[in-house]
Order: structure tokens, then sequence, then C-alpha cells
């Protein structure tokens, strides 16, 4: 009897950590077991700079890779980017580059139009994923074997990068094509927040069902995209993912890299959610300075009570910001505590003492919300706490759906 039971927990240990480290719990997602290397203790590794999980995968295959400034390794002590390494460990089997909004480089406007072109440093072509071409063609991704996927994201639905996710995902499936997801951490993932995405508000800066803040990295996100049949015609894209070492969703991880032109810093991307809401309105939240998303205002604010001031001017990243060359007053965050769930207070702050209620909330703010609640909630004075509760229920459903489709604590 003694040894029956050793025999079973000997058994049910091993089938728990074969299940945790080897494989995904959806057929055809495949996620690489890393190797033990010397390493400092509890050091995050992206999966881009575990090469040795993925350059045997991709090795004698004609591949394209989706990447952006954010796409850096360490090679030999230093940084360079993974298409310029891949480009010289397989100089004729790299065919192209996927680009997201912003760009290849990342030094385009959010909503800019991207167009396609070239490489100046690798002569590859570049493909623009944003503006008219949101998703590959067949053409464009017919003459490869496998596509390689590897973009920093921030964790909140409105940043576009899971929505190019999606597309290349569709593509692939599409084409029998395999996508390989080189994991990265998600600076945001220590929360799970905001409305869930209502079907009629479905757009580029939302598409799928999910909260505002949804607390998985990209390559979480990719497993429930698969998972969820979220895909037309509910193809399903076969997935390998090179995991994260030593990261759990509570681990603190400055971005070595900005994201995109208008998130400089870890207390821009902290705010980024809460204040990016305020894109739908006629606030300001700092394009056109060198404090973005760390700070916003209004023309229509009362100065009286909103004594911080600024004056939007073009800079990179912002061409025509918003209110430019008009003061604005409002608030300075740079220096306010850590926030670790959605501020509200500010856009309903923001709205009650606006002098141009009539027009403070523009079309674009219920794709933003993901929701029209949100708007006529705020318009009826509910307080911060009655819209929150409001959201409790999807917010729970959403957390049972996430559980299924993670790979960290």
């Amino acid at each position: 009897m003694l040894l029956n039971i050793r025999f079973k927990s000997t058994y049910f240990f091993s089938f728990i950590l074969f299940i945790l480290l080897v494989s995904c719990s959806q057929k055809g997602i495949t996620s690489v077991k890393p190797k033990k290397k010397s390493i400092k203790k509890n050091k995050i590794i992206t999966g881009a700079n575990q090469t040795e999980l993925y350059l045997p995968i991709i090795k004698n295959k004609n591949f394209a890779v989706v990447a952006n400034q954010t796409s850096v390794i360490k090679n030999n002590g230093k940084n360079i980017h993974l298409v310029d390494f891949l480009k010289q460990k397989f100089p004729n089997k790299i065919k192209k580059v996927f680009a997201p909004e912003h760009g290849f480089r990342g030094n385009a406007d959010a909503g800019e139009h991207i167009l396609n072109g070239m490489d100046t440093k690798t002569g590859l072509p570049i493909i623009s994923l944003y503006g008219k071409n949101k998703k590959p063609t067949n053409e464009q991704i017919k003459d490869l074997d496998l596509i390689i996927f590897d973009i920093q994201d921030v964790g909140v639905r409105f940043y576009t990068y899971i929505t190019t996710l999606h597309y290349v995902m569709e593509a692939c499936a599409e084409n029998k094509i395999p996508l390989i997801i080189l994991d990265r951490p998600n600076p945001n993932a220590y929360y799970i927040d905001g409305p869930v995405l209502e079907k009629e508000q479905q757009s580029f800066v939302g598409m799928h069902p999910i909260p505002t803040v949804y607390g998985m990295t990209i390559g979480e996100y990719a497993k429930m995209i698969n998972g969820e049949k979220w895909l037309e015609n509910n193809v399903k894209c076969k997935l390998t993912i090179i995991p994260i070492k030593n990261y759990s969703h509570q681990s603190k991880y400055d971005l070595p890299i900005k994201p995109s032109p208008n998130l400089p810093n870890a207390k821009a991307i902290n705010l980024y959610p809460s204040l990016a809401f305020f894109e739908g309105t006629t606030v300001s939240c700092g394009r056109g300075t060198n404090k973005q998303f760390q700070l916003f205002g209004s023309p229509f604010l009362p100065k009286e009570k909103y004594k911080f001031s600024f004056i939007p001017k073009p800079n990179f990243g912002a061409k025509h910001p918003k209110h430019e060359g008009k003061i604005c007053y409002g608030k300075n965050l740079e220096n306010s505590p850590f926030i670790t769930k959605l501020n509200l207070k500010w856009l309903i702050d923001a709205y009650q003492n606006t002098t141009d209620k009539k027009t403070f909330f523009n079309s674009f703010f219920k794709k933003l919300a993901g929701t029209k609640k949100l708007q006529q909630q705020i318009i009826d004075n509910l307080s911060e706490d009655q819209i929150r509760e409001s959201w409790k229920s999807n917010l729970e459903n959403f957390k049972k759906i996430r559980s299924n489709y993670l790979l960290y604590k």
C-alpha cells in the first residue's frame, strides 16, 4: 500500500512538471522548454534572448519576422536588433519584415499610415501591417515556411500590437504557416481592470471581448486567440511559443526600449491605461510635450482648479498634437504614486469641470472604452465605485477564461 502511494505521488508530480514546462493546453501549440544555463538569479530572460531554442527550428527555413524597434536581443554582450542578427545568421533565408503601427524602426506617429519600403541596413523589404493592409496577404507570405513574431506589448486592449498579432495568426492559419512567438514581459500584467469590450464596438483598437487591462503576455494572448476561436472561420494557428525565463505576472520589468514614440518611460506605461481614455475627448494626454501620458490638460478646464499648464507643440511622435500652440490646464502626474488599477477619477473630474461638456466626448471614446455605457455613466454623474460595480460580472468571467491560457503565475 505504501509503495503504491509513493508511486502515485511520484507519477503525479512528474505529470504536473511535464505539463508546466513542456506543453501548452491547446493542440497545435508548443511551448519550448528552456535549457538550464548558469545565469544571474531571478534575471528575466525574454524569449528572443533564448536563441538556442528557436534557431534550430528556423534553420534551413524561409521565414519573415514581425518586428519593430523593441525587437532587440543581446549578442556577445551587445544589443542587436533581432532582424540584423537573423540576417547575419541566415542571410538568404530571412525574406522580409512585417511592421506594426509606428513602423519597423518605431519612428511614426500614432495613427499615421505606414508605407511599404526597404530597410536600408539589411536590404530587406518592409511590409506595413498598419493602414490599408492590416493582414499579410497570401501573395506576401506564399514564399515562407514560417513567421517569427517579436514585439514588446504593454498589455492594454487599445494598444494595437495585439490586433496585429490577430491578423498575423489568421494569415498563418489560412496558409498553414507556423508562427513562432518570442514572448516578452507585460509591464502591466499585475492587474486586470476596465470594461470588457462589447461586440458592436470592435475596431482596430479593440477586437476581442477583453477588459482594458487584461494581464497576459503576448504569448499567452496568442493562446487565448486560438483557444477562444477568435480567428475568422474558427481557424487555428500552429503556434510555437518561446517563453520568458524567471518571470511571473508580478515581476517588475522596466522596458529597455520604449514601445512607441509616446510611451517614453515606465511612468507613462503605468499611467497609459488610465490616461488613454482622454484620447476620445477634448483633453490632451501630453502628446506634443516631453511628458507624454504623464500629464493631461485642456484649454476648457478651469485654471483656478487645474493649476498646472502646458502648451503642446509638434515633436517626434506628434506632428500635429491636440490643442497645438494653446495653453492647456490640467495635472502633472510624473511624480504621482505608482497605480495598480485604472484611475477613473481624473476622467470623471475633467468632465465635471470642463466648459465644453457638449463636445467633450468624440466618437472614438466608445471604441477606446469598448462600450457605450461608460460615456453615459460619466454624463449621468455616476461615481467611480458605481461604474466599477457595473464591470464586476464581466471581469470575473474574463478571469476564468484567462486562467486557461496562462504560461506564468
